[in-house]
């Protein structure tokens, strides 16, 4: 959640800081704020709103100078307005702070600093710092930060700029992230690589408890104890056009139709004729045969991929496999040992849930493997094992391109551990490899017939609730579907086990309730079609998404999206494209702000 952006050079800073906030608009945010050093004094401008109107504010108080920091808040503390947002300020202007996370002592901080004095003006718990840093100023900043770190509790991204030590940034990193570029002359600091990409390709992911400070021509990195350390650089590979629309009127719709080469990224050098080759990892087989079960944690779009490969993994791999919501995972005790495999999946990488899910896991003795898109996120550094989906930047804050992905991985990763358990033979493996290649091909064909799907939605994006149905592998799949409508459309929307109508949802049904019916597992055709008849005696309008090899459907249903044909276990990745799509036309038919969504963010850095 929120962004942070900072620079030091020889360029004017403003103009750098606001479009690098704007590189950062999809990971959420309510209010946003500039401080630039002028070269006397922290010029502070922020507000409430998006950045088009902090641009507007910035041309009414031009603010010059070559050093500063900006933030683009996502409310925690406080309601958003313009005091609540950030940079904050000490008593006298002298220090100028942006902060991602949450001080969780801060209330106890608050109370004693106002017994020292100290006024606050806001209702956030960042104020503390700025006060706090005020207290321990002696002179150097970094020692200020070196102590203030002792004393706040919580998670946090930092960055720091001093009116008396204009020439350096300071930049705090625990359990939210953070990342420095290194350029030539001037340097910076940002929550996000595309922030970073218009100045350097060359950046240093910071890791819990690194602090650095950047000079123009320098960055220097210490530890809590204020030692030197030495990071390594990592250099960016993809454009910055990758994180940029391309044509597309939403970053939504372009990661919709990057899909098709997102997989074949994912599966590039994974598929071999011996089985699935999952990069530098190595699972023994003596470990793998001892499993018990599986555990799968992760939050919400992953959280679905994770049932999905609970019924893969159950039903293929002959392996018990629980899949949990990490916000949950931690609180309950969770059964889990040396013998249980812990599988997190986060698109970020830096999901707060998901990382105190793994060092949960961890301290009762279990392996963790990751599955997640960005490089040396917390996630990736703190699990044992890791699978990159190489899915690229995925701007849109509903999640698309990375949920197949984790998908695919998910698949690959079921196919390695069935081969070295001796529950999965090679001719199921070759079966398997044949039906991951097909997909681009056939997610394709979706996304050339996607006018259709914009019709249904053109005809329907004034419904205040639809349903969606589905059984096994299906009721996965509209759960995600579900989720993506409400998340960009505002629709009601509730997934249901289709046999579980009778127990209470047929209540809901009325004359003209949309009902969207997710029918791809054969063996649950008849079943299926029982329940959607269950609707639609009651008034229900059926929308059935089912493959188009069948027409059991055809009489029970009002309109049919036909799907190409897969084996079962494989249509989830196939039968989600038409509900993102159905799910983006109709909130871009109620004209909703689809790559930003109110309320939410991309990044979820909080618990």
């Amino acid at each position: 959640m929120c962004g942070i952006v900072g620079y030091i050079g020889e360029k004017d800073v403003t103009d750098i800081l606001i479009s690098g906030l704007k590189r950062l608009e999809y990971r959420g945010y309510d209010s946003a704020g500039v401080a630039v050093y002028d070269g006397e004094n922290i010029n502070v401008v922020k507000t409430k709103g998006r950045l088009s109107v902090l641009e507007e504010k910035v041309m009414d108080t031009p603010l010059k100078g070559k050093v500063g920091i900006g933030h683009t808040r996502w409310a925690t503390h406080g309601e958003p307005s313009d005091i609540n947002a950030h940079p904050h300020l000490n008593k006298d202007g002298s220090l100028a702070v942006v902060h991602n996370g949450i001080i969780e002592n801060y209330l106890e901080l608050k109370n004693w600093l106002k017994g020292l004095g100290y006024e606050f003006i806001s209702d956030t718990d960042t104020e503390v710092i700025s006060h706090l840093l005020d207290y321990y100023y002696e002179g150097d900043v970094l020692q200020a930060v070196l102590k203030l770190v002792s004393r706040i509790e919580g998670s946090y991204a930092l960055g720091v700029l001093s009116k008396n030590e204009p020439d350096k940034i300071v930049a705090v990193r625990k359990d939210s992230p953070l990342i420095v570029g290194l350029g030539e002359g001037e340097n910076l600091i940002a929550s996000d690589i595309p922030a970073l990409l218009p100045y350097t390709r060359n950046v240093v992911i910071m890791a819990d408890r690194d602090i650095a400070v950047l000079t123009k021509d320098r960055v220097t990195f210490y530890d809590y104890y204020g030692r030197e350390i030495e990071k390594p650089v990592t250099h960016i590979d993809w454009d910055i056009s990758a994180a940029e629309k391309g044509g597309y009127r939403h970053f939504m719709l372009k990661e919709i139709n990057e899909q098709p080469r997102a997989i074949r990224d994912t599966l590039r050098g994974r598929i071999t004729e011996d089985g699935f080759h999952l990069d530098d990892i190595s699972l023994d087989e003596g470990y793998i045969k001892g499993l018990k079960s599986i555990q799968i944690v992760a939050c919400g779009t992953a959280y679905h991929a994770g049932l999905v490969a609970k019924e893969f993994y159950e039903r293929y791999i002959k392996i018990p496999t629980v899949t949990d919501i990490a916000s949950e995972f931690r609180y309950r005790d969770p059964l889990v040992d040396k013998n249980v495999l812990t599988i997190v999946i986060s698109q970020s990488g830096e999901t707060a849930d998901t990382i105190a899910a793994i060092r949960e896991a961890k301290s009762k003795g279990s392996k963790v493997f990751a599955i997640t898109n960005v490089l040396g996120s917390t996630v990736a550094r703190e699990s044992d094992y890791v699978l990159y989906t190489w899915a690229g930047p995925e701007i849109a804050v509903a999640s698309t391109k990375a949920y197949i992905t984790q998908l695919a991985a998910l698949y690959m990763l079921g196919g390695y551990i069935g081969l070295k358990r001796g529950t999965l033979d090679m001719k199921f493996v070759r079966e398997l490899q044949a039906e991951l290649t097909a997909i681009p091909d056939k997610v394709q064909k979706i996304l050339d017939e996607q006018d259709r799907i914009q019709r249904i939605a053109d005809e329907h994006y004034n419904v205040k609730d639809v349903f969606y149905l589905g059984r096994g592998l299906d009721y996965a799949v509209s759960m995600e579907g579900s989720l993506k409508l409400k998340e960009v459309s505002y629709i009601h929307s509730e997934a249901y086990p289709a046999g579980e109508l009778k127990h209470g949802t047929l209540a809901l049904v009325e004359d003209g309730t949309l009902i969207i019916a997710v029918a791809t597992q054969k063996a649950l055709y008849e079943k299926t079609l029982s329940n959607i008849e269950e609707t639609k005696t009651r008034g229900g309008y059926i929308i059935t998404v089912t493959k188009g090899d069948n027409e059991i459907f055809n009489d029970a249903s009002d309109e049919m999206i036909m799907l190409p044909t897969a084996s079962d276990y494989i249509m989830p990745i196939i039968t989600v494209v038409p509900l993102q799509l159905l799910a983006y036309y109709m909130a871009v038919a109620r004209g909703c702000d689809v790559d930003k969504p109110r309320n939410l963010a991309k990044s979820v850095t909080v618990e």
